[in-house]
């Protein structure tokens, strides 16, 4: 059964476009790289090392929100429509969806994107979805707070480490009512306070099992 899930995911006749989503720290990063390499999946990861604002933001995160929100929108807005043109299967880490319903959110509601700004960024974002189609399966991982901030730590991250506890708790929130309204596609959630798909073998393969339990067979096959 689990060799048959590897099979027919990592079939180059399946075009898959699956989206890990989730908080600072979830490991999205790491099950996306580690998706890639077993199923031959091509990577499209989130824009962070040669990201212009993201440690401005850390640092005055109401100077830079909104410059920072829409390089974001801006950058995953053409992932995505490259993802829907390429041929074969990709993996992106993180989704336009998480930029407005997420950390635009946050921002607006705890005072560091006035009005003004939420509304006009809102605005792009409605337009800018209407060009794209959803992916394949989104895929949701949830993580507490400690070990988010166990895994922001280990990472070391100079501009992450003064990430504040509650601005976590707050996205975790929203998060979790994003995954509940959710209704773009096909959806996963997955725990991942107990889970070690990057070391524990066993763990990856019940997940792989779980994301191809997850695709409709019609769709699986739908390339052939």
């Amino acid at each position: 059964m689990l060799n048959e899930a590897y099979r027919e995911l990592s079939s180059g006749n399946n075009k898959m476009f699956v989206v890990v989503a989730g908080n600072i720290g979830g490991g999205k990063t790491t099950l996306t790289k580690k998706l890639s390499q077993k199923l031959g999946w091509k990577p499209y990861y989130e824009s962070v090392q040669d990201n212009p604002y993201l440690a401005d933001f850390y640092d005055d995160m109401s100077r830079w929100s909104f410059p920072l929100q829409v390089y974001f929108l801006t950058h995953r807005f053409n992932t995505h429509k490259m993802i829907e043109s390429s041929n074969g299967s990709s993996i992106q880490d993180r989704s336009i969806y998480e930029d407005a319903n997420i950390f635009a959110r946050a921002l607006f509601e705890q005072g560091d994107l006035d009005k003004r700004d939420y509304e006009n960024y809102r605005s792009l974002y409605e337009s800018m979805i209407k060009y794209l189609s959803p992916p394949t399966l989104m895929i949701f991982l949830k993580r507490s707070v400690p070990k988010l901030q166990e895994r922001i730590k280990m990472r070391g991250r100079d501009y992450e480490q003064t990430i504040p506890v509650d601005y976590l708790t707050k996205l975790n929130h929203y998060y979790d009512e994003w995954y509940d309204s959710y209704d773009q596609g096909k959806s996963l959630i997955v725990d991942t306070d107990d889970l070690d798909f990057l070391e524990n073998e066993e763990h990856f393969d019940r997940l792989v099992q779980r994301i191809h339990d997850s695709i409709d067979q019609q769709e699986m096959f739908q390339f052939y």
